[in-house]
């Protein structure tokens, strides 16, 4: 094991987050760096795969998680038109009982957030990193106006998409715009929808409308859903400027059932632009620095891997750290650890994004007729739920992780909740 190192952990997201507990306990000396004044969560919802909740449950937070977020058990999708089903992966394709878990981006956060705090973990907000300075026995983080913060051991690189510290990596790459975002909107979950499913309609590929129940954002909340509509970033501002009941008149055109949703919609302001981007760092590592989560890949969020994969990178690093006695084996296993997972996720998601997500006309013609079939015929239903549930190549292992055993979970659930049902009727 790597002997305690001082380390800067840049970036209070869920990879930061995760990283800093997993590191803190291991006995390094870790500070958490954050560019907002007090830290918070982006966007709306997500879907914690096993992968992800097996990190959780590593972590001790699983229950905890579990009891704000809604069980998933299909992604379901359907051309608008005509009703033909496109895309219906179950996750009982795979033998084992796994699942996902559907939750607002606030209840992830909340739930890792105040695991740090109560961990003591030193995190310092309000402080903007424009670079690091790693060229001599120890490395340096550079703030504003070339304030040198320091010494450490080790930087980890866990700010995001934006980050601009992973161009200290070795062979570093920056995103490439991808042609279709989305607008999207938490909302208060309504009746006659899949409580336990992603469903989503489509219109070709041009647009993808969707409905993911995601649970409370903290515990005495109600109910909410994630609702999104895929678009052009370049073409909000015409359908901004087209009026709101111009867009929930075209949205209930295709879907009248969403009408529970739209409803709730008075203006643009409730909706958030997401912007997607497709890199890999080839090598998430550098002279002292770690790259984790979106700084070191990022994709479309068409095979919902982003959040899980960030949670699986922060485990492989505090797996490498405490197999190797040296800082350069450690993070070249790190490297070594992630690769095959993250570059078969990332391949698939490249290649399966323009089939929901483009201006093509044949790929959505070959998805609805000939893709939709296929993946009706053994193995693809056990295939795609691999894919989805982010096991088709093994994550586990080189990470120092056991999976959840997730019928022994169900039957512990099963069990609590009747003895809770049996202690409030007495």
């Amino acid at each position: 094991m790597t002997s305690k190192l001082t380390i800067a952990i840049v970036g209070a997201g869920p990879a930061g987050l995760a990283a800093a507990l997993l590191l803190n306990r291991d006995g390094h000396r870790v500070t958490l760096f954050e560019r907002f004044e007090e830290p918070k969560p982006l966007g709306s919802g997500l879907i914690l795969q096993p992968t992800g909740l097996t990190v959780l449950q590593h972590l001790g937070l699983l229950e905890e998680i579990l009891a704000l977020g809604a069980r998933i058990d299909r992604l379901y999708g359907a051309d608008a038109r005509t009703g033909r089903t496109v895309l219906d992966v179950r996750y009982d394709a795979i033998a084992g009982g796994r699942f996902g878990l559907a939750v607002h981006r606030a209840a992830l956060f909340g739930v890792l957030h105040r695991a740090v705090l109560r961990a003591g973990i030193l995190v310092e907000t309000g402080m903007e990193i424009s670079d690091i300075d790693a060229g001599g026995e120890s490395a340096a983080l550079i703030g504003e106006h070339g304030r040198r913060i320091g010494p450490f051991d080790l930087v980890v690189d866990a700010s995001g998409t934006r980050s601009v510290l992973r161009r200290r990596a070795d062979a570093s790459c920056e995103p490439r715009p991808l042609a279709y975002g989305a607008l999207w909107a938490s909302l208060g979950w309504r009746d006659g929808f899949d409580l336990r499913g992603l469903l989503q309609r489509y219109d070709r590929a041009s647009v993808m409308i969707g409905v993911l129940p995601i649970g409370r954002p903290e515990p005495e909340a109600d109910p909410m859903a994630a609702f999104f509509w895929s678009l052009k970033p370049a073409d909000a501002e015409p359908v901004r400027a087209a009026g709101i009941d111009a867009w929930k008149d075209r949205l209930v055109s295709l879907w009248p059932e969403c009408r529970a949703f739209t409803d709730q919609i008075d203006g643009f302001e409730q909706l958030v632009l997401a912007r997607y981007g497709h890199h890999t760092l080839m090598r998430p590592a550098g002279r002292r620095l770690a790259v984790i989560g979106d700084a070191a890949h990022a994709t479309s969020p068409q095979l919902g891997q982003g959040a899980n994969m960030a949670l699986l990178d922060a485990t492989a690093l505090a797996h490498a750290l405490r197999a190797h006695s040296s800082l350069d084996n450690a993070l070249e296993d790190y490297v070594r650890a992630r690769r095959l997972h993250v570059r078969v996720f990332q391949a698939l998601s490249w290649m399966f994004t323009p089939f929901y997500q483009s201006d093509s006309v044949l790929l959505p013609f070959l998805r609805d007729r000939l893709v939709a079939t296929v993946a009706k015929i053994p193995p693809a239903p056990r295939l795609l739920a691999s894919m989805v549930a982010g096991t088709l190549v093994d994550p586990f292992a080189a990470s120092g992780l056991e999976e959840v055993d997730w019928q022994l979970l169900a039957s512990t659930q099963s069990a609590h909740a009747r003895s809770t049902s049996a202690w409030s009727t007495a």
